[in-house]
């Protein structure tokens, strides 16, 4: 885990010391020892820590993120009829059709 938050605060560009001062802590030291597995992390700070570096608790617990299943979604939503809701899935698949489509 603390490979993943040091990689995130590396990504925006972050300090240990800002990343400390974010998140409340009067030095660099409790980040430096986080980051190299030497101090747990409490769920509540662990939140913080996703929060401040704009990355999803999952990742940085190193759960790999999940495709969002567009059916399930659009089940989901009260708002579109199921005329929509087909249109939407038609699309989906002539998108996945194109030539240039991974």
């Amino acid at each position: 885990m603390g490979g993943r938050i040091k990689a995130a605060r590396d990504a925006r560009d972050m300090s240990q010391s800002q990343l400390a001062e974010a998140l409340g802590f009067k030095s660099p030291t409790a980040i430096s020892l986080i980051e190299n597995g030497e101090r747990g992390v409490a769920s509540s700070l662990l939140a913080r820590i996703a929060h401040v570096l704009h990355k999803d608790i999952n990742y940085l617990l190193g759960e790999e993120s999940k495709t969002p299943d567009i059916k399930l979604a659009l089940r989901a939503d009260k708002d579109l009829s199921d005329d929509d809701k087909n249109a939407i899935l038609r699309f989906i698949e002539l998108a996945k059709k194109k030539p240039d489509a991974k």
